[in-house]
């Protein structure tokens, strides 16, 4: 219950944060235009708390914290005195409305920038991208990538971290092919082609590297028990955390994965396990547990300390940082325009679209990491919402742009009922996507 309330407050300050820069990106271009904004409000319905401001504005947080709106003055809608015409935002020239339009989405990626700037600024703590086992038969194994190789290049571009890696790959989602330059184990620099044609990747059970076949390297795991499950084999047994096991049923070993393996081949059966305690060596019989025809006892070990070659903090000073910041966004832009044309293309499933649950999940999961990943999260989440108000949907932005493109080279607005009718589409479509990504929100949490 604590996670939930974690991961739902870490939500609602990530989606508060990313709604009130893109509308005050609209309300902020439009005074400069000279419009007057009648109402600038958090969340949709109900007002709980509302104010009057000296510019006349009501500012206010609605009751239902998924969005928000900026309502301007309108001379056709609104009863207006002949002196305010000037003030309505339907008064002013096709080229100030869509300024104002295109505000919001802009005002995103600069919060974007500005938060990854700040995260550069305090430094990432990253790992160098360091190969630990290919699996056999993969897509990686198959193009010869061998273990314990540093990956330098995806597709022609330099990449320092996972981070930076993950976000290569998935752009090359639904393609045929991609491409990886490595550093060997023996200091050697090779290019490796990837054959994606049978590429599947699930992003609620895998992470890009791994649906490839190839996992983070991790530091050995030694023989000495870090954790025990309370109601567990090992447990019962009277197994404790700093436990060493030392040999089982009689067989000396400081092979972790060797215990690992016996455990898994005998579901059910009693195994003397040998364990160092106080500088003594103790007996316990265990009885092995079983889940899914495998036995298991209920420890994980201690591992050896991370080789301090393979850590590096990404950090920058504040011009490098702000670089970095439009370099990363721009990065994201161009994923997320991918992500929309493979979708569209039926290149990617549309099983991979995250709703409201699915985003709290990320909020929660990464304020708990600490600041310097929340600012990537939040990074991520402006982008992609400002990337989506700007598709050409009636009901986001980017439909609004389009009525006065259209309305530009006419020379005269597009007609009201034509308006309306795509009004009524772009809503239809909108709910659409909602309902899909909430249902695969829902299959996610389900067992």
């Amino acid at each position: 219950m604590d996670q939930f309330f974690w991961a739902l407050g870490a939500f609602l300050v990530a989606l508060g944060l990313v709604v009130t820069f893109h509308e005050y990106g609209h309300f902020w271009v439009a005074r400069r235009c000279g419009v007057k904004v009648l109402t600038f409000s958090l969340g949709f319905g109900k007002p709980l708390v509302k104010w009057k401001g000296r510019d006349g504005t009501q500012y206010q947080i609605a009751m239902i914290p998924l969005g928000g709106y900026v309502r301007m003055l309108d001379h056709e809608l609104d009863p207006v005195s002949g002196d305010e015409v000037q003030y309505s935002f339907r008064s002013k020239s096709v080229f100030q409305r869509m300024a104002v339009v295109v505000a919001g989405p802009i005002a995103n990626f600069i919060f974007a920038i500005a938060a990854l700037w700040l995260m550069l600024m305090i430094g990432l703590p990253s790992l160098k991208p360091i190969i630990g086992e290919v699996e056999a038969e993969s897509i990686a194994a198959r193009a010869g990538i061998q273990s314990q190789s540093e990956i330098v290049a995806v597709d022609g571009h330099r990449v320092r971290d996972w981070q930076d890696i993950n976000l290569r790959l998935i752009n090359r989602l639904g393609d045929r092919e991609t491409s990886l330059r490595v550093v060997t184990a023996e200091g050697v620099e090779r290019d490796y082609r990837l054959d994606l044609t049978g590429w599947r990747f699930d992003p609620d059970v895998d992470t890009t590297v791994g649906s490839l076949g190839l996992s983070l390297f991790q530091p050995a795991a030694t023989t000495t028990l870090a954790w025990i499950n309370e109601d567990s084999p090992a447990a019962r047994a009277g197994l404790r955390e700093g436990d060493k096991i030392v040999g089982v049923e009689g067989t000396q070993t400081d092979d972790w994965e060797q215990i690992r393996g016996f455990i898994f081949d005998r579901p059910g059966e009693e195994v003397w396990f040998q364990v160092e305690r106080d500088g003594n060596v103790l007996e316990l019989l265990v009885q092995v547990g079983e889940v899914d025809g495998h036995g298991f006892i209920g420890v994980a070990p201690f591992q050896e300390p991370y080789p301090e070659a393979y850590r590096f903090t990404l950090q920058y000073g504040p011009f490098g940082a702000l670089v970095g910041g439009v370099e990363r966004t721009w990065q994201l832009m161009g994923v997320s325009l991918s992500m929309i044309k493979k979708l569209v293309t039926g290149d990617i499933a549309v099983s991979n679209l995250s709703g409201p649950v699915g985003i709290a999940q990320g909020a929660g999961s990464t304020a708990s990491y600490g600041l310097v990943y929340f600012l990537s999260f939040l990074a991520l989440i402006s982008v992609s919402l400002g990337i989506l108000n700007l598709l050409p949907i009636p009901m986001l932005d980017g439909g609004h742009l389009l009525f006065y493109l259209i309305e530009w080279v006419r020379g005269k607005p597009v007609p009201d009922h034509v308006q309306e009718i795509g009004f009524r589409v772009g809503l239809v479509i909108l709910m659409l996507l909602m309902t899909v990504a909430l249902f695969n929100d829902i299959n996610r949490l389900l067992p």
